[in-house]
């Protein structure tokens, strides 16, 4: 049958059923949304929780974490599957619970194509509102898919060259000394670091880096630094250790200090935390030099190319991020990195039991794989 000739078929969506391989079952669960009508060209999403354990704790200005729980999605097409992907930090304020009851009620059985990504996804994003990280969890499925129904990656489905990728940072996070030092060596493939400040020993975690490497640096406070004399003075000073930008030094919510310290800084200031659609984009436009888009923030691929066509309008640097990932959303996120200024793709080498082979760091340049979707295979 002619992959793009869906027209005859209806749709069914399950929720929290077994995914394939070896990961096991959600709990035993299985809801059955709907089924109109019976035949082989029937749309499946399935879904399951898992947890990622970091390798190291992960500390920030305002928080500190060994673990990450996620979930990872499927969408089954004609013997084809997509694979996504929800990761849930503390910050966005979603859980296991809310992605699975969240996926529980997609219904795609009134989408007969698959290819009919602009509908499936305006469907997706007005079943409720928020709930980013679960909606990019079907986006990166469904673009998974029908890269894989139509034979080829992402990439270039989008129109990029993956000769452009760029080099990704690697990030350092807040600790002792000790551990900072072993977390400098073990970052020795990486050409950037991304340095987590916001707490009482900023100078001493840069000092400790600058005795070991001359690589750049990039600074995330996380929203930690209170005082905009305080942000300027250490603007300043991370200049000449030669740090490239500053992301979210402030709270997002001090919007008339982030604008005054943007226009007075020395190196780009980077929204982060405060940037996470297209309308965010339009409000802060004047606030911030540049800003990080990230899948799980706004929605997922579909979201995230809109964002980067809107910031270049408006003249702003843009980054492409991620949360603490598997292979699976990393991978995604790298098919957009081509158009990107600065690139930190690294969630999935900070986990001991990634499920997924993907994008690879070689030389410190993110390498995109050359295999049809998002271009991930399972490995667990």
């Amino acid at each position: 049958m002619n992959k793009r000739d869906f027209l005859k078929y209806s749709s069914t969506v399950f929720g929290g059923v077994l995914l394939g391989g070896s990961l096991g079952s959600c709990a035993g669960r299985s809801q059955k949304v709907s089924s109109k009508n019976g035949g082989s060209g029937k749309m499946t999403l399935r879904f399951q929780p898992y947890t990622l354990q970091l390798k190291h704790a992960f500390t920030l200005a305002t928080s500190s974490r060994t673990t990450t729980p996620v979930v990872l999605t499927e969408i089954e097409y004609e013997g084809l599957t997509g694979f996504g992907e929800a990761s849930m930090p503390p910050y966005l304020g979603e859980s296991h619970e809310s992605v699975t009851k969240f996926l529980s009620g997609v219904d795609l059985s009134q989408f007969a194509d698959p290819f009919l990504i602009e509908d499936i996804l305006d469907y997706i994003d007005n079943l409720m509102p928020g709930n980013y990280a679960a909606k990019a969890s079907v986006d990166i499925a469904l673009h998974d898919l029908t890269g894989k129904l139509s034979g080829q990656p992402c990439y270039k489905l989008f129109g990029l060259n993956p000769a452009n990728t760029p080099l990704t940072s690697f990030t350092i996070g807040l600790d002792v000394p000790d551990v900072i030092r072993q977390k400098v060596e073990e970052a020795e493939p990486y050409k950037i670091l991304k340095v987590k400040l916001g707490r009482d020993n900023d100078r001493e975690m840069i000092e400790i880096i600058r005795s070991m490497t001359d690589k750049p640096l990039c600074a995330d406070v996380n929203q930690g630094w209170k005082d905009k004399n305080h942000a300027l003075e250490m603007a300043h000073w991370l200049k000449e250790k030669g740090i490239i930008f500053l992301e979210q030094p402030m709270p997002k919510e001090m919007i008339d200090e982030l604008a005054w310290l943007a226009g007075n800084s020395p190196i780009p200031v980077i929204g982060d935390e405060a940037i996470q659609n297209s309308g965010d984009i339009v409000k802060y436009r004047d606030v911030y030099s540049g800003i990080n888009i990230k899948l799980m923030k706004c929605g997922g691929l579909n979201a995230a190319r809109k964002m980067f066509d809107m910031a270049r309008a408006f003249g702003m640097k843009t980054m492409i991020g991620c949360m603490t990932e598997t292979s699976c959303a990393v991978t995604a996120a790298a098919q957009l990195s081509p158009l990107t200024d600065w690139c930190d793709l690294d969630g999935n080498l900070l986990i001991s039991n990634d499920v997924f082979d993907g994008v690879k760091v070689i030389d410190g340049k993110i390498t995109l794989p050359d295999r049809p979707g998002i271009g991930v295979e399972k490995i667990i």
